[in-house]
């Protein structure tokens, strides 16, 4: 062989080879289009370094900006896996199957316990991906769960809310959790403990027709669609156009149904100081001495 073949042709070839990039190196904004290098809105946590935009996040992203370092996530109740042995497309059990291997859940809700700013807490976070965060018995057992383990640990609870919500596969199962979550709400307030609601966008149907507007305080993520029905089934119903970013957080900000519009990378120091509050506001209501 010539040392054209054995030395230049090689030469020539890995000169211009062509690089494997990974596919994930780069993230385009939903809302303004704009390229961001993966790296850099993960550190921002999933915020838009361009217009602000607040991308959607999983339940384990959420438990790993609020905690501190050391919290621990809690096994939840496993309910029947098809209670109705439902069929659309497709079985009930394929879907749910489908979901755990996505997003390595058992189910659209992860319960965990910790610090925030050293504070304890416990937290439920929902994660829209496992079929649109909707909320079936698994959803209400994780509910029940977190809120007695706030109970037994005298702290204070935070649900992060995603949902379409209902899980029509479950039927009258699913609805019948929208009470259950009621009551659990109940334990911790009947505790004398907080309640605070992050809702996220989206937080819709039977998740914010029962615990997630219940919060002592609730906090919205900026831009976050915040709703029951939807806004065309809405205008359809009322026959009205209904106004500019209706169902938006700032929206519902302005008319009083959430106490404060909260960017992501802000929401721990806030989440903090509001615990902080309400916990010597409590201890002080519980040191004053009673009338004889």
């Amino acid at each position: 062989m010539s040392w054209l073949t054995e030395f230049v042709r090689p030469k020539i070839r890995t000169l211009f080879a062509r690089r494997e990039v990974p596919e994930n190196l780069w993230h385009q904004c939903p809302a303004c289009q704009q390229m961001i290098f993966q790296k850099d809105m993960l550190a921002n946590q999933r915020v838009c370094l361009h217009c602000g935009h607040h991308m959607r996040a999983s339940a384990a992203e959420r438990l790993e900006w609020l905690f501190d370092e050391g919290y621990t996530r809690i096994e939840l109740p496993k309910p029947a896996a098809d209670p109705l042995r439902f069929r659309d497309t497709k079985r009930y059990s394929e879907r749910l199957k489908a979901a755990r291997e996505k997003t390595h859940l058992d189910d659209a809700v992860l319960v965990a316990h910790g610090t925030i700013g050293g504070q304890p807490a416990v937290i439920a976070a929902m994660d829209f991906e496992f079929i649109g965060g909707s909320m079936g018995a698994g959803v209400g057992e994780a509910i029940v769960a977190a809120a007695q383990l706030a109970v037994l640990q005298d702290a204070p609870l935070i649900a992060v809310t995603t949902s379409g919500g209902a899980r029509m596969q479950e039927g009258a199962i699913s609805l019948m959790q929208m009470p259950r979550t009621v009551v659990a709400t109940r334990l911790v307030k009947d505790k004398g403990l907080p309640f605070i609601v992050v809702l996220t966008d989206p937080t819709t149907g039977g998740v914010t027709a029962s615990f997630a507007m219940l919060g002592d305080i609730q906090i919205a993520e900026p831009g976050a669609l915040i709703g029951f029905a939807g806004q065309r089934v809405i205008e359809q119903t009322v026959r009205e156009k209904l106004p500019e970013g209706f169902q938006r957080a700032e929206y519902l900000h302005e008319h009083g149904i959430v106490d404060m519009v909260v960017r992501r990378t802000a929401l721990k120091e806030t989440l903090a100081r509001l615990i902080g509050l309400l916990r010597v506001r409590e201890s002080g209501r519980s040191a004053e001495p009673q009338a004889a």
